[in-house]
């Protein structure tokens, strides 16, 4: 429990707070302190900004795997109390009304127990068609959105930290400060996306057509690369980089 309340003060939470605060949380911290915010020639501070993203990170992993597991509980318990009220049945001293109740226990149903894999399927959204949708600031974190359908979709302020996205079709989506740290973008179709504001820290961008995309406001880039993988990527002017 001491561990816990350790992970909801590095989120400068107090203990309890919802999965939605944790998220938000971690943004806000993330956004102050990211190392491409610290002047380079600034050691002390850059050695104290990577520690500070690493806490950061591990405390929303192991908050958000614990309340992943209460809910889970949770759902076990009510199913299992549901069950249990279902079963119950109003006594009588009707000896006819008793027969006619009575069953054998290889006549019984229960319900089953929830599923671990069906639980855990809830996160592969691999191929799944969002064209045009509306994902503004959703929590995409660790999704499995291989060679989904993305084309035209508002991802503004969307978390998607370590999603994968390998061979998704991004093109002409508006992604306006999306949180893409470490998310794997390979051979991603990308084109003409509105990146400007997007954190693409530490990405898998090997092979991804960026083509037309928004990473510029003027001359200005508007678009965080640190860290990221560029090989074979081919960039907004058209040009691969090598």
């Amino acid at each position: 429990m001491k561990e816990l309340e350790r992970y909801y003060q590095i989120l400068e939470l107090k203990p309890g707070a919802t999965l939605e605060e944790v998220n938000q949380a971690y943004k806000d911290l993330v956004f102050v302190w990211h190392p491409d915010r610290i002047p380079r020639e600034n050691l002390r501070l850059q050695k104290k900004a990577q520690q500070k993203i690493q806490d950061i990170n591990e405390a929303r992993e192991k908050l958000r795997s614990h309340k992943s597991k209460d809910r889970k509980h949770s759902y076990s318990q009510s199913r299992e109390y549901k069950a249990y009220s279902s079963s119950k049945k109003p006594y009588s001293s009707s000896r006819k009304n008793y027969s006619s109740s009575s069953q054998s226990s290889s006549q019984r149903t229960y319900p089953s127990p929830p599923n671990p894999k069906a639980e855990a399927y809830k996160d592969d959204l691999s191929g799944k068609n969002f064209s045009q949708a509306n994902l503004c600031n959703k929590d995409l974190s660790g999704r499995n959105l291989s060679y989904a359908n993305l084309s035209g979709a508002n991802l503004s302020d969307t978390f998607m930290h370590k999603a994968v996205l390998r061979g998704a079709d991004l093109s002409e989506a508006t992604m306006l400060r999306a949180n893409l740290l470490l998310a794997d973008l390979r051979e991603a179709n990308l084109r003409s996306a509105n990146l400007i504001g997007a954190d693409l820290s530490g990405a898998d961008l090997r092979g991804a057509d960026l083509t037309g995309a928004r990473i510029r406001s003027g001359n200005r880039l508007m678009v965080k690369l640190i860290g990221a993988k560029l090989s074979g990527a081919i960039m907004p002017d058209g040009r691969v980089y090598s």
